[in-house]
């Protein structure tokens, strides 16, 4: 592949950033990537390099110390870091989320508490909907946040699925407070708690439990939340006002779709480079496999799905840049991106053969690995709701 298409339009400055991602991905995170991922490692030593080169900070506004680059950029590196190993775009795709919600609905003063120290990395960001009893249905949130006599809150519950839970110092927690409002997502408010990194009872009323098992997606830790009489201070409520939160995390979603894409597209392109690699060095009945048709068209299929995930994710990045509601464009291009990587995947399983099977082929890891887009901010079948509303809106 010439990836021609992934520095089409780019700024100067936007090409040097992919590009550096693109080298240290090649240099320091694939080279690593399967020893960590099937011990379950934690990428530190990633983490601090990638600390240095001031990712964390890359969509944070310069005045609060960040790089202020766009989502496009961003999504360009997630896809790039995706390719080498999803788990170390996992840790800082919840850290982007956070500090996008935080730029665009934080209170002055949360604005400049938070965000000078996640641009360095010093503090990092995770974002917590989902619950165990809980699906898609977000406005069905359970855990809640009382109100203290002395204006502060009490929070009780419990939350799944918490990306970098036990790494992040920061996490943005959607909880029920009771406005009164009529409908139940209007009484969602957004919490920003900070914490140590950690498992175990980390805060009086906050319990980290430990670790998730995963089939994939290793390295990076899954956790529980666990609220009992957790007391939260009133501003650290996201923007200050209660009865915000679902509208607020919704948009942090939407760059996380646009984010999921982009993740997609990454293992899709490895997928497509370890199955070309092989077929070429593979050899049956007296040629390579690249050269029997069987595999030649499937290589043609599965280089036309990358290209065609790819180009939808950075329209759906270039929109939300615009300023455009890009709820659909983002909807489509999750849908189809983590689509299209289960299959590109699967093709270049089946062009290994047999020893894609085998933990020594990498193609293995990313057969376990792909599955978890198809349902990482939102299903496929949520993502066609989404894509349908919005449609119906445009069309009379």
């Amino acid at each position: 592949m010439t990836r021609l298409a992934q520095t089409a339009g780019l700024t100067d400055t936007q090409g040097e950033i992919v590009s550096a991602v693109r080298e240290f991905v090649d240099k320091a995170i694939i080279p690593q990537a399967q020893e960590l991922e099937h011990s379950d490692t934690y990428p530190t030593a990633i983490v601090e390099q990638m600390k240095e080169m001031g990712l964390f900070g890359l969509t944070i506004p310069e005045e609060y110390g960040g790089i202020g680059e766009s989502l496009l950029t961003y999504a360009l590196c997630v896809e790039e870091i995706a390719r080498g190993w999803m788990s170390v775009s996992g840790v800082i795709n919840t850290h982007f989320i956070v500090a996008h919600m935080i730029a665009n609905h934080g209170t002055p003063e949360q604005k400049a508490h938070y965000l000078p120290r996640m641009a360095t990395g010093e503090l990092r960001g995770a974002f917590s909907m989902s619950e165990p009893e809980l699906g898609s249905d977000v406005a069905a949130i359970r855990t809640k946040a009382a109100r203290a006599a002395d204006g502060n809150y009490v929070i009780d519950g419990q939350k799944m699925w918490l990306t970098n839970g036990g790494s992040s110092t920061l996490v943005a927690v959607l909880v029920r407070t009771e406005e009164g409002a009529a409908k139940p997502h209007d009484n969602l408010t957004a919490f920003l708690i900070e914490k140590p990194a950690g498992f175990g009872e980390v805060l009086p009323g906050l319990t980290i439990p430990g670790k998730l098992e995963k089939m994939g997606y290793k390295g990076i830790d899954t956790t529980e939340m666990v609220f009992d009489g957790y007391r939260a201070a009133a501003d650290t409520i996201l923007g200050g006002d209660p009865g915000r939160g679902f509208r607020q995390m919704m948009d942090g979603v939407e760059v996380g779709r646009v984010n999921v894409a982009a993740r997609a597209c990454g293992i899709a392109q490895r997928a497509f480079e370890l199955g070309v690699k092989y077929a070429k060095a593979r050899e049956t009945f007296g040629s390579p496999i690249a050269e029997h048709q069987a595999i030649a068209f499937r290589i043609a299929e599965m280089a036309t799905k990358v290209e065609a995930a790819h180009l939808m994710m950075v329209n759906a990045a270039r929109l939300k840049d615009s300023g455009e509601r890009n709820d659909v464009a983002a909807g489509m291009a999750k849908y189809l991106a983590s689509e299209f990587c289960s299959e590109v995947t699967q093709d270049s399983f089946r062009i290994h053969g047999g020893y894609g099977y085998s933990k020594e082929y990498e193609i293995e890891r990313l057969m376990r690995e792909a599955p978890f887009l198809l349902i990482g901010e939102g299903t496929s079948d949520i993502q066609k709701q989404i894509i349908s509303r919005g449609l119906l809106r445009s069309y009379n």
